[in-house]
């Protein structure tokens, strides 16, 4: 619940705060009339207001959060947000190449960190593997529309490989 109680020489009453999409949504309830601080039922009233409001903003906030998580964010280089191609260097020395997946779990409600080997898997093994990691957590259905776009954003071996040059 995001309502507080203000008590300042400029302002008494509830604030309500929320953010969405990268706004604050900020509403305020005054507990004064008339110059007069109000109480009893008059105050309850407008605390039940403010957080009716809340709850409304919360819902929203919600639905504002599942659409973002069902949405495929990629850069300018074509990799995905939240899956990343790199290379991962070995105690031996060694680079490896991994996808390397990150993301705000809706399953765990925290960041989830995983890597999955190329060398192993495979270009499409280890895609398939980091894709599925990514849509556990984001709780995106294998029969989605965006599951399956999310397979189809695999990066090519020749992008892989100018990446690597890249970062040798």
């Amino acid at each position: 619940m995001s309502v507080e109680l203000l008590d300042s020489p400029r302002f008494y009453g509830f604030r309500v705060r929320r953010q969405m999409s990268g706004e604050t949504y900020q509403e305020y309830f005054s507990l004064k009339a008339d110059g007069k601080k109000l109480r009893g039922s008059k105050r309850n009233e407008v605390k039940l207001k403010a957080e009716k409001r809340d709850e409304e903003l919360s819902r929203l906030q919600n639905q504002a959060r599942e659409k973002s998580a069902r949405t495929i964010q990629v850069d300018k280089n074509g990799q995905i947000r939240g899956i990343l191609f790199r290379l991962k260097r070995e105690k031996s020395g060694s680079q490896t190449p991994v996808f390397q997946i990150g993301v705000m779990s809706q399953v765990e409600n925290k960041i989830v960190n995983t890597t999955v080997s190329v060398n192993l898997h495979g270009l499409e093994g280890g895609w398939q593997k980091a894709v599925d990691f990514f849509c556990l957590h984001k709780k995106i259905s294998k029969r989605s529309s965006t599951y399956r776009r999310l397979i189809d954003a695999q990066p090519s071996a020749a992008a892989l490989k100018k990446l690597l040059k890249d970062k040798s």
